[in-house]
């Protein structure tokens, strides 16, 4: 299996927003509402609403919540009608960035977008022009404590495609369609993930190692990352940990 992109470089932003944890509900609220719009209510059938499911729990959400928001998406409770949007850009030193939302007003939130990467740095781009850099996949991360060879047994035979090694995890990266069957197989070897979820990984990085540089693209994935529309920021920098853990700890 061959290497791929520091997942935990590309994960970063998730750090600072997942503190402020009303809008971490928020987000999760509105990817439930969607996935039970598109795919039903049922979580033992519809595999993209029990993947959020688990991420809500996992973040504490309440279960109250969560019912709610699964009933306004499958129409039992009234709610609001929020449909799927990227947006593709730049940050400082060319980094490329894909951002996921989830809104009610496409124009709003394409707005309020390209404000973002005006404010810190960046550039909005056109369709496709940074997509092609991407590749969605399900991205699975272990801890560093699981045997390399039973993952790699176990996940194979589930259809993963690659295993690699950061760090103090373990990353399996599968085709999206493949997410919950490797994850369940994990679980049921007694592997028990620490994520799963569908992911824009880059097929190439662009490395910034100079911490003033770092830090510029950080405060555009963080800023966009604050926006209540926004649902995910993918980007492909790539930076050593300490010059990482320098520029994040300002």
């Amino acid at each position: 299996m061959s290497g791929h992109s520091k997942w935990a470089t590309t994960k970063h932003r998730k750090a600072a927003v997942d503190k402020v944890r009303a809008k971490v509900f928020a987000k999760l609220i509105r990817q439930l509402e969607v996935a039970a719009r598109e795919g039903g209510g049922d979580v033992t059938t519809n595999a993209t609403l029990r993947t959020m499911f688990e991420k809500a729990r996992a973040a504490s959400l309440p279960m109250d919540k969560i019912e709610r928001a699964i009933k306004r998406g499958t129409g039992e409770l009234e709610g609001v009608h929020y449909e799927e949007v990227s947006y593709e850009g730049y940050a400082p030193s060319g980094v490329a960035i894909i951002v996921d939302c989830l809104t009610d007003n496409r124009n709003r939130t394409g707005a309020e977008i390209r404000n973002v990467f005006t404010r810190n740095g960046g550039s909005m781009a056109e369709p496709g022009a940074v997509g092609w850099q991407f590749a969605r996949k399900g991205v699975i991360v272990l801890p560093a404590s699981f045997d390399e060879d039973k993952i790699m047994e176990v996940a194979v035979e589930a259809g993963a495609e690659d295993l690699t090694s950061e760090g103090d995890q373990w990353i399996v990266t599968c085709a999206p369609q493949d997410l919950n069957a490797v994850r369940d197989a994990l679980g049921s070897a007694g592997m028990e993930p620490e994520s799963a979820e569908a992911a824009m990984v880059p097929s190439t990085t662009v490395p910034v190692t100079e911490e003033g540089q770092v830090r510029r693209v950080l405060r555009l994935l963080e800023a966009l990352d604050d926006d209540d529309d926004v649902q995910n920021v993918w980007s492909n920098f790539d930076t050593p940990d300490d010059v990482l853990a320098a520029a994040a700890a300002d």
